[in-house]
């Protein structure tokens, strides 16, 4: 399995403490991680038991063998000898906070979905989120959640941009609360990321979008440690 591809070192390159990003279809890696299912620990062996259909099984091995792998050489380890937890929520305090590697070490994050993974790895909190874009009806069920401001910024638009829009704001908006701890837990309707064609922009936290497959779209967020906000 490769660490990663040109197009992901040069979008790694361009954002600050970015350190890495791995995108994969799931297709082309799952046999391989499947095989060695052997270097996830006791939790991700059972989720990954749990799936009932191949597919999520599959995106799943991908995604977390592939992660393993990647922390492992960057910590200097074996991939199953890393060690992973989690934070606490910052939206409630309970056990199902951000994921890390324990002393932060090295901060991570990682997203799956239909036939595609992603994951980034960084020297600040990140987030990284990839969606497939989806069908008009899943749009008009889920807008109608977002930021007020992001609402008539989709409104604005003719019906046939406002899939990709929408998913646009969706993987900025998911990728940013990844970073947070938050998640999804938070009513999507308090944080504005914005829907157009660049992210809004944030004191604390770098949006960006992300190359990707036709097909898909792609966000990162993280947490800026110097002066100044910046969109990409």
């Amino acid at each position: 399995m490769p660490t990663d591809t040109p197009t992901d070192r040069d979008a790694a390159a361009a954002l600050p403490d970015v350190e890495l990003l791995w995108s994969g279809r799931v297709a082309d890696h799952a046999p391989d991680a499947v095989a060695h299912r052997h270097l996830l620990d006791a939790e991700e062996s059972a989720r990954l038991d749990a799936f009932l259909r191949d597919a999520d099984r599959d995106a799943y091995a991908v995604a977390h063998v592939a992660l393993r792998r990647l922390l492992g050489e960057r910590l200097g380890q074996a991939p199953e000898a890393v060690t992973l937890s989690r934070e606490p929520c910052a939206h409630c305090g309970g056990p199902h906070g951000r994921p890390v590697v324990p002393g932060n070490a090295v901060h991570f994050s990682l997203s799956h979905t239909s036939g595609l993974v992603m994951i980034a790895l960084a020297g600040a909190p990140v987030g990284v989120d990839v969606e497939g874009v989806p069908d008009p009806d899943t749009v008009a069920d889920v807008a109608s959640q977002l930021h007020p401001r992001e609402r008539t910024e989709l409104a604005a638009l003719p019906a046939a941009q406002l899939p990709a829009a929408f998913t646009r704001c969706w993987t900025r908006k998911e990728a940013l609360l990844k970073a947070t701890g938050v998640g999804l837990s938070e009513d999507l309707s308090l944080t504005y990321v914005g829907a157009g064609p660049q992210p809004a922009a944030n004191s604390d936290w770098l949006l960006a979008d992300l190359p990707t497959d036709p097909g898909y779209t792609a966000a990162i967020a993280v947490r800026l440690t110097g002066p100044g906000a910046t969109s990409y």
